[in-house]
C-alpha cells in the first residue's frame, strides 16, 4: 500500500463516495441496481449531514468511504446509547484485497476509545456479506442475534445480523 490517510470527507467527493458505495454492493453481488437502498448508498451528501463521513485517501484517490454515528442520530439504526455506529462501510472494488476495510475499522474503534461517552462499537450487516463478517470478528466484534436488525417492509423483509465490540 502506498499512503493511506483517514479523513472526513469534502463535498467535492461525494459523486466519488456515493458511485464508489454502490459499486462495492452490487459488483460485490450483495444487491441489484434496482434494490431500494441503492438510492441510500448513493446519497453520500444525505450522510455527510446526517452522520461523520469519512474517507480512506489512497495517494489522493478515494478509495473507500463509511458513515459513522451516535445512537439517535439520523443515520443510527442499531446502536443503543454509549454506542458508536458505523454504516455503510465500502471499498471500491479496484482498491479491495489491500486492507483498507480494516484499516478503517481500526481507526473507528481508535475514535470510540478516544471517547469517554462510548463503551462500545455496532454496525449490522448484510447477510451475505461473510467476508465483512470474517473482518469484524477478527478485530472483536461479536454477533448478538437478539439486536439482529429487521428490515420489515411491503417490498422488502429481511434480517441483517447485528455485531458489537466493546471500548
Amino acid at each position: 500500500m502506498h499512503s493511506l490517510v483517514i479523513r472526513r470527507a469534502v463535498p467535492a467527493e461525494y459523486g466519488r463516495i456515493g458511485e464508489l458505495t454502490v459499486s462495492a454492493y452490487v459488483d460485490g453481488g450483495f444487491l441489484s441496481l434496482e434494490d431500494s437502498y441503492v438510492v441510500q448508498l448513493r446519497d453520500a451528501a444525505s450522510r455527510a449531514q446526517g452522520a461523520q463521513l469519512l474517507v480512506a485517501d489512497v495517494d489522493g484517490e478515494v478509495a473507500a468511504s463509511v458513515a459513522i454515528t451516535d445512537y439517535g442520530g439520523p443515520y443510527a439504526e442499531v446502536s443503543e446509547p454509549g454506542e458508536l455506529e458505523f454504516r455503510m462501510l465500502a471499498v471500491a472494488p479496484d482498491y479491495q484485497g489491500r486492507g483498507i476495510a480494516r484499516q478503517m475499522v481500526r481507526h473507528i474503534i481508535a475514535l470510540a476509545q478516544a471517547r469517554e461517552d462510548i463503551h462500545a462499537v455496532t454496525l449490522c450487516s448484510l447477510t451475505s456479506m461473510t467476508a465483512a463478517h470474517a473482518l469484524y470478528r477478527s478485530e472483536g466484534f461479536v454477533e448478538v442475534p437478539e439486536r439482529d436488525f429487521i428490515l420489515d417492509l411491503p417490498e422488502k423483509k429481511a434480517r441483517f445480523p447485528f455485531f458489537i465490540r466493546k471500548v
